[in-house]
């Protein structure tokens, strides 16, 4: 399970002298607590796997879009930091699919549910994010989806 990925990296970045593993997986378990104690006030037992993937992506992308204001800050001590972090956070995800992967996915999705006109393109994206969710640039697949479809 990611949690206690992410549980035992903190101890071993923090038992290696890490300081930067350690302090990225430090802000990572304090959003996973904060996003635990929301869920858990809104009836939910807390996140679960799929979600913290998505809590890990919304970080990275909060970091890239970090990186261009620090460098026209010339602030490259905290562009580089955020790369670093970024580096740290990706450990965790899933691996992302490469075009081909996605072209063959699609491929697979439309077969399977029949898809033959644009009109499907909603219900075959639908089952792609229900099988590949965290690892498909959906995109790429839309893109790849309406070529064939069209």
């Amino acid at each position: 399970m990611l949690r206690e990925r992410l549980a035992g990296a903190l101890k071993d970045a923090i038992d290696s002298g890490d300081q930067r593993a350690a302090g990225t997986l430090r802000l990572i378990q304090a959003a996973l607590k904060e996003r635990d104690h929301c869920a858990r006030d809104a009836g939910q037992t807390g996140l679960d796997d799929a979600e913290i993937v998505a809590m890990l992506r919304d970080m990275i992308e909060q970091r890239r879009d970090d990186i261009p204001r620090c460098e026209e800050a010339a602030r490259l001590d905290l562009a580089q930091q955020e790369a670093e972090e970024i580096a740290i956070i990706e450990q965790f995800l899933p691996p992302r699919m490469g075009r081909a992967e996605i072209a063959q996915a699609v491929d697979q999705a439309i077969r399977d549910l029949g898809a033959t006109r644009l009109k499907d393109c909603g219900r075959v994206i639908t089952a792609l994010k229900e099988r590949y969710n965290g690892q498909m640039d959906f995109a790429v697949a839309k893109q790849l989806l309406c070529e064939r479809l069209h």
